[in-house]
């Protein structure tokens, strides 16, 4: 059973140090000490939130123990082939230019390969297959990969070469 709430204590802690002090201390009733006065004032203070926070605590931890065990999951592994992702970067509009491609190599969750990516300015759609299957065929001879998967889109802002002229920084650089 827990211990009664001290009623002295209680009102002390609503005080200040200074008037705990001088009411309690050498020139009022003595009952203050430096070493445990504190430490009780602060409990006494605190106690409503940290009697709460205990509750939740024990909530928590009782309705887990109620639930019961938790599903035992296991992981089987899948034989993956390799696959290639063909990012375009171009912008939403049906007409937009390519600006810029690449492709990367998977297995499962393991990054394979990365092909430096390119920009596709001044290159006719023709030029660009032939470098798409020029890609195709050295990733057939490597990983036996004979197409990609399907093309992800992405904004020309995101362009992952260094010296792309769409740089925000690269932008600001060139106006100074």
């Amino acid at each position: 059973m827990p211990r009664r709430i001290n009623l002295k204590c209680l009102h002390c802690a609503q005080l200040s140090v200074d008037e705990a002090r001088q009411l309690h201390g050498e020139q009022g009733d003595a009952c203050w000490e430096e070493s445990r006065c504190h430490r009780r004032r602060s409990h006494y203070r605190n106690r409503r939130d940290n009697n709460a926070s205990r509750r939740s605590t024990y909530r928590q931890s009782a309705q887990e123990n109620q639930s019961g065990q938790a599903p035992e999951t296991i992981s089987i592994a899948i034989a993956l082939k390799p696959v290639a992702y063909l990012y375009l970067y171009r912008q939403k509009r049906q007409d937009a230019p390519l600006h810029a491609l690449s492709v990367s190599v998977w297995e499962g969750e393991q990054h394979l390969l990365d092909v430096t990516p390119i920009h596709c300015a001044g290159m006719r759609n023709q030029k660009i297959q032939e470098y798409l299957m020029d890609v195709l065929k050295t990733l057939r001879e490597r990983y036996g990969i004979t197409k990609f998967e399907p093309e992800i889109r992405l904004e020309p802002t995101e362009c992952p070469i260094k010296t792309c002229p769409l740089k925000p920084h690269l932008v600001a650089e060139q106006s100074q």
